[in-house]
């Protein structure tokens, strides 16, 4: 776990990667943009929390495969922690097994590490603004995983668990399942971006997620999106 010398900007971010070069790329690539600031770096998931507490950052940047503790698992350890960051995966696998159990532990995105660096930037920024980010594979694997061999059973809990939503969350989860930001949802439902906001913190509450990429993943499921 190493500090790094912090530049002033908004978003502070946390490198973790087993690999010390991918770790020195991505601190170059993010060191460059005057929005965010690379506070600290950890070499295993097993470091995550330390490193969390120790750099309070706003967003993690988490590969997959690592030593002693691997990046899904220290994803879930560290969604579960109260006030999470919010965790980016950056990967070279984008097995569906993979994508979807990040997703479902509260990734807020998933993006492969052959991701142009302006789009690595544009990503770590919408996802500190509450808006999740997806590479253009990930969003297709995650449109088709529906007609998978679970897809029924999801199906089931996904229609159960919207059930306890009002008309207009419902209408509203929908909107976030289709990609839609919150300014596209406040024109598409003629609402303020407030009203919307709001009614994205009840279905968390509600429904008791972690993100807005739990809240599309059930309408996923639920068939809601086609």
């Amino acid at each position: 776990m190493a500090a790094v010398a912090e530049v002033n900007a908004a978003i502070r971010v946390l490198i973790v990667d087993d690999d010390p070069l991918v770790r020195a790329g991505l601190a170059m690539i993010i060191g460059g943009s005057p929005e965010l600031s690379v506070v600290g770096e950890a070499a295993c998931g097993a470091e995550v929390p330390a490193a969390v507490e120790a750099y309070a950052p706003d967003v993690v940047l988490m590969d997959i495969r690592m030593p002693v503790l691997d990046g899904l698992a220290a994803t879930e350890l560290l969604r579960a922690r109260p006030d999470p960051p919010e965790v980016v995966v950056l990967t070279t696998f984008d097995a569906d097994e993979y994508v979807l159990r990040a997703l479902r532990a509260g990734a807020s995105g998933f993006l492969l590490k052959h991701t142009p660096p302006a789009e690595i930037l544009r990503a770590i920024v919408r996802v500190s603004a509450g808006e999740p980010i997806l590479s253009p594979t990930v969003t297709r694997q995650l449109i088709a995983h529906v007609a998978d061999t679970g897809a029924a059973a999801r199906r089931q809990h996904a229609v159960r668990v919207l059930s306890l939503l009002s008309e207009r969350e419902r209408e509203v989860a929908v909107a976030v399942g289709r990609g839609r930001s919150n300014a596209e949802i406040s024109g598409e439902l003629f609402m303020s971006i407030a009203t919307v906001k709001a009614h994205i913190s009840r279905i968390l509450d509600k429904l008791d997620l972690n993100n807005r990429t739990q809240i599309a993943l059930l309408a996923h499921d639920a068939g809601l999106t086609g």
